[in-house]
């Protein structure tokens, strides 16, 4: 890696980090599904299928790659705190919450890498 990447991944990663910090400072359930996780997940996701459209369509140089894909989307998803968080429901025994946890930050993360891809597909050939 040249010491341009390094930092293009390195400025994505602060940006991505710190967003994350900010949307999961502060624990957001809803009854006792943590909600901040998901909603990471699931920005993230849809950030990233929108980045894969534009940097298709715009043959975007791989180093702002490295920055939006790699260090922003990969540092503002976290998989270690959603499992994180499962394995606490599976320990407090929220079986349902669990079941509810892990169907909504994969299924909705998919959901939300394919409507990116979606929308941005409409946008640049419109």
């Amino acid at each position: 890696m040249k010491g341009l990447e390094f930092v293009f991944l390195a400025a994505g990663s602060v940006l991505g980090a710190f967003l994350r910090y900010k949307v999961t400072e502060s624990p957001l359930l809803f009854n006792t599904l943590p909600l901040n996780v998901l909603i990471v997940n699931i920005l993230g996701a849809f950030i990233l299928g929108a980045f894969i459209v534009l940097s298709q369509h715009w043959q975007i140089d791989g180093r702002y790659s490295l920055f939006a894909a790699v260090g922003f989307c990969g540092s503002l998803t976290t998989m270690s705190s959603f499992a994180l968080d499962s394995t606490n429901l599976l320990e407090n025994h929220h079986y349902g919450t669990l079941a509810i946890n892990l169907l909504a930050n994969v299924g909705l993360s998919i959901a939300a890498l394919i409507g990116g891809k979606s929308l941005m597909s409409a946008v640049v050939n419109n």
